[in-house]
Parts: structure tokens; C-alpha cells; sequence
């Protein structure tokens, strides 16, 4: 279907779907202009593209001590979805990263061979439904499509793919972007993990969190860095949350009970994912002995909201802080110009300020405030200070929704904000009319040791131009973000992701153990096609 033989209201009212010389967004598949949907068109069109690149062309100059590399997971949907319910979470994963490496860059983009992707890659089409619903309890695995395409971290020399929903976690290569398998942790892992669990940079050990829909509802554990689980404790909640992240600092990690959940009697009855806000229930913050001498969680209640994302946590004496982007109302007005999709346009469009919670270990007391009203999101640090103080946190800015423009209709990162978190001054970089760009990980110099100045480092982020379709990387120096140091041209269009993460050179050019070549050998077609033939879909 060529795009000139659909109506396409949702989609025009909310998103720029062609260049200004009426060019659509290249390297997108035909079958999405059947699909009146703004997270199918514009810079969010998928790309089914897999390639490789060297040499990129440079403007600028890429820093002699940045080596390493940047990964972004994000969403690509490869078929048509299964009904017209498609969210925009439910895109297979791609994976892209840029090598930086002796003043030059490389690129590959390559898709996540999960076991839902190469069951669908088997059958040619798509099987699954996504998280909109209805859910389908018959399929194998999982009643929607466990796509591993929110986050994605580096752990005991790989990659791992994660999924918000706490999905399987898949191991990639590194290098090679190829998926091997899942990790397991040597057998002993019996669950799903969430995204978000944390490495921690200096000893290489994960930490994890897992939530469901049953008794106990959370889990708290930690694998050291050579693969191995070491506790998984079971964490006892009034019932079935919807927790995206966690906090860690040296002695704690800080678990999320929030208001803000699903019905999950509704789920099982109906098939669908209802949320709802609690107002008059707090938000509760679990600190628990981040090793897992004692499974005792100490409980802290502060005002109700919602969390995505944390920024980073750390101790002072008594006191453990945790600064993130807080949502006051999580659940936002709909809009009837979204017709069908009202309800998913809606959380999009949410607003997030910068927050700082402080708990007393000794004395119970709490406080909170906001830092800064300034809608952002996606906070980041220095890599090397996860759970160590830091001044510094690195935010994507995403425009406010106005009537009567695109401005705002769908989330974009619309710059970048650097907060002192000591002073309260901010440095910004705007991308641009119509430019887009993502999660920005502050890569420590690889000059360094782990526990120098901060802002001896350098932010990086993927740009995305409507204006001609051209995708970039660009690079900042920490100490100062109000302009890029160097841009990395892309060779193809990236479609917007969601997280990212930094492979310090070191990891990965350096004493790397030898890659499992096992890609196409059937190793992750570990869903029974007969029991996909079974199904009515």
C-alpha cells in the first residue's frame, strides 16, 4: 500500500511523517502507511535494515581518550503487528552501536534474535499480540510478544537485552552485535528479569529486580561477575506493582513500591492491562542490604507519584539519596483527536521533574523536593560513579505538548539539560527544529581512573533529523554541553530507541573472552512451532 492511499488522521495531528520537501522517512517498510498510528511514522518508523560501517565520516574531532562503545536498544517492528492495537513499545529490538576507537568511529545495526523474534521470523509474519492487548493466554512463552527491546547493559563480557515487562534477558556479543542465548546465570536463574537491573562499574557484579503477577511480586538479587547467581530474595508486597526501576548505592539497593499498577484481576479475566493511579496510597521506597546479608527491607512512605527513571543514588552518613524524574499524575488526559489510540498518546505526554528523596537509615525521618520543573527525562551519570555521589546528572528534554502544533503530540528528547545537582545551574544543548535524540551515556575518559573528576568525560547521543532523514551521533565534553565537540555522521536513518548504555574499551578490546559463534544453529528457536500452529492466529 503506497502512502498516498490512507487517511492518516491520528498520525498527521501528532507527528512530522515527511521531510520538508515531502520526502518520507527512508528505509521504512511500505506496510506502515495501512496503519493510521504517529510511533509507526516520522522518526519513529521502523527500519528492517541490518548493516555495518567503517570509517564514519567525522565533523569535528572524536577525543583520542574516548574508546569504547555505545549501545542503544529500541523498538523496529518487523511485521505487520496483529491488530491495529500496536503500542509503541511492542517493536522488535535493534540494536545499534558506534566503536569508538583511535580517533575513528564504526557502526552496526542488528536486530535481537530473541525467542519470539525467530519464531515469528519462522512463520513470517506476526504471532503475538502487544502490551494493548487483548492478551492471549493460549500462545507459548509469554500472551504478548516479550520483545527484550527496552534496555540494555554490560555484564560479564556481553551485552544483556532487557524488557520493561520482565522479560527473558538475552546475551549479544559485544562486538558483533549477535545474539547467543540467554542468560541464565549458569542454570540457577529461575524467572524473568525487569530492565534496569545495574552493573556496578567498579566490581563488575549485577544487581537485579523481578516483578509478577503472584505472590511474593518482587525479587531482589545479585550474580558476581563471573555469571554467577549468588541470592534472589523474595520481596513481599500488598499485591501485583508495575516498578521500572531501582536504586543502588554502596550498601543498599532502594526497591520501588508505587501507586501506580495494574489490575491484575482484570488482566486475567479481560486480557487487557489496565493501570491505575492510587492517590491515596504513599509511594514506598524499600532500602535493603544491597548483598543480601539480610533479607529485612526497611520501608520508607513518601508523597504518591510515579517513577521511571532514576538518575543516581548514593550515602551520606545516615542519609541515602536518590535523584530521578518523578510524575505527580501518571495518569494523563485524553485527547478524542487520538481516537483510538487516546489512551496510549496520553501516557506519552506525561510530564517528569527532577526529584530528590533522602531517607534516614537510623532515624526513619524522609525528605523530598523537586529540583527542577523542567520536563526531562532519561537521567544519566558518569559510568564509573553509579551509587557513588555525583554533582552532575544528564537529562533528555521532552517538549510540552502545545495545541494546534506537533510540538509535544509524541515524547521526543529535544535537547539535552546538564543539572549541577550542588548548585542548581544548568547548561543546555538544543538539538534543533525537528531533531531528535536519545538516552546520552556520559562515557568516562579512557584516561582515567574510576575515581576522578567527573566531567573528565564525554556524553554521547543519536540524532535524528526529519528534516532529511539523516541520522548522527553527536559528542560532548561533560565540563561543558552547550555545544558538540564532534558529530558522527550515520550511514542510514536510526529510528528513535529507548536505552542505551557505555562499554568502556577496556571490556571489550581488552582481555575478552572468545565469542560463541552460535547464531543461526537454532540455539534461541526455543518455542515450539507446533504449538504456534496450534493457535489460532
Amino acid at each position: 500500500m503506497s502512502h498516498e492511499e490512507t487517511s492518516l488522521e491520528v498520525t498527521k495531528a501528532n507527528v512530522r511523517m515527511y521531510a520538508p520537501d515531502g520526502t518520507p522517512p527512508t528505509d521504512a517498510p511500505d506496510w506502515i502507511w495501512g496503519y493510521d498510528h504517529p510511533y509507526l511514522h516520522g522518526a519513529f518508523a521502523p527500519t528492517n535494515r541490518e548493516y555495518e560501517a567503517e570509517d564514519l565520516k567525522v565533523e569535528g574531532e572524536i577525543p583520542a581518550d574516548l574508546c569504547g562503545a555505545y549501545v542503544m536498544n529500541g523498538p523496529s517492528q518487523r511485521f505487520e503487528p496483529v491488530n491495529h492495537k500496536y503500542h509503541y513499545y511492542d517493536g522488535d529490538a535493534m540494536l545499534r552501536a558506534i566503536y569508538f576507537r583511535d580517533g575513528k568511529a564504526s557502526f552496526r545495526q542488528k536486530w535481537l534474535q530473541n525467542a519470539a523474534f525467530v519464531a515469528e521470523d519462522i512463520a513470517g509474519k506476526s504471532i503475538w499480540p502487544g502490551i494493548a492487548g487483548p492478551y492471549n493466554f493460549r500462545l507459548p512463552g509469554f500472551p504478548i510478544k516479550d520483545v527484550s527491546n527496552t534496555d540494555v547493559i554490560y555484564y560479564n563480557g556481553k551485552l544483556l537485552s532487557l524488557w520493561h515487562m520482565s522479560g527473558d534477558p538475552y546475551q549479544v556479543d559485544p562486538l558483533t552485535l549477535e545474539t547467543t542465548g540467554r542468560e541464565t546465570l549458569g542454570g540457577a536463574l529461575k524467572h524473568s528479569l525487569s530492565a534496569h537491573s545495574k552493573t556496578d562499574p567498579w566490581t563488575g557484579e549485577m544487581f537485579f529486580f523481578n516483578y509478577q503477577d503472584k505472590p511474593p511480586y518482587m525479587s531482589y538479587g545479585m550474580a558476581d561477575a563471573s555469571g554467577n547467581l549468588k541470592f534472589d530474595i523474595d520481596i513481599q508486597l500488598d499485591g501485583a506493582r508495575s516498578p521500572h526501576d531501582m536504586g543502588l548505592t554502596e550498601n543498599y539497593a532502594i526497591l520501588h513500591d508505587l501507586p501506580f499498577y495494574h489490575d491484575a484481576e482484570i488482566l486475567r479475566t479481560h486480557g487487557r492491562r489496565v493501570m491505575g493511579f492510587h492517590r491515596d496510597q504513599p509511594a514506598r521506597f524499600g532500602l535493603i542490604d544491597r548483598f543480601g546479608r539480610s533479607p529485612t527491607v526497611q520501608w520508607f512512605e513518601c508523597e504518591p507519584c510515579y517513577i521511571l527513571h532514576i538518575s543516581n543514588s548514593w550515602e551520606e552518613g545516615d542519609w541515602v539519596h536518590m535523584v530521578g524524574c518523578r510524575q505527580e499524575d501518571p495518569m494523563p488526559v485524553k485527547h478524542a483527536k487520538d481516537h483510538h489510540l487516546a489512551s496510549m498518546m496520553a501516557y506519552r505526554r506525561r510530564s517528569h521533574v527532577m526529584y530528590r528523596w533522602s531517607f534516614n537509615v537510623k532515624t526513619g525521618a524522609v525528605k523530598e523536593a523537586m529540583i527542577d520543573e523542567l520536563n526531562s527525562e532519561f537521567p544519566t551519570v558518569n559510568t564509573h560513579q553509579l551509587g557513588r555521589k555525583t554533582r552532575y546528572s544528564f537529562n533528555q528534554i521532552i517538549p510540552e505538548a502545545q495545541d494546534g502544533t506537533l510540538e509535544g503530540q509524541c515524547q521526543t528528547f529535544n535537547g539535552l539539560v546538564r543539572y549541577d545537582l550542588e548548585t542548581g545551574a544548568q547548561q543546555r544543548y538544543e538539538y534543533g527544529d525537528g531533531v531528535y535524540g536519545t538516552e546520552a551515556p556520559v562515557a568516562a575518559s579512557a584516561s582515567t581512573q574510576r575515581d576522578t573528576s567527573e566531567t573528565r568525560a564525554y556524553p554521547v547521543t543519536f540524532i535524528t533529523d526529519s528534516n532529511d532523514w539523516t541520522s548522527a551521533c553527536l559528542i560532548f565534553d561533560a565540563d561543558d554541553i552547550t555545544k558538540p565537540i564532534a558529530k558522527v555522521e550515520i550511514p542510514h536513518r536510526i529510528s528513535i530507541g529507548f536505552h542505551t548504555t557505555w562499554v568502556d574499551g577496556s571490556e571489550i578490546w581488552g582481555d575478552r573472552a572468545q565469542s560463541d559463534d552460535t547464531l543461526g544453529t537454532g540455539m534461541n528457536r526455543d518455542i515450539d512451532m507446533a504449538d504456534i500452529g496450534k493457535q489460532d492466529i
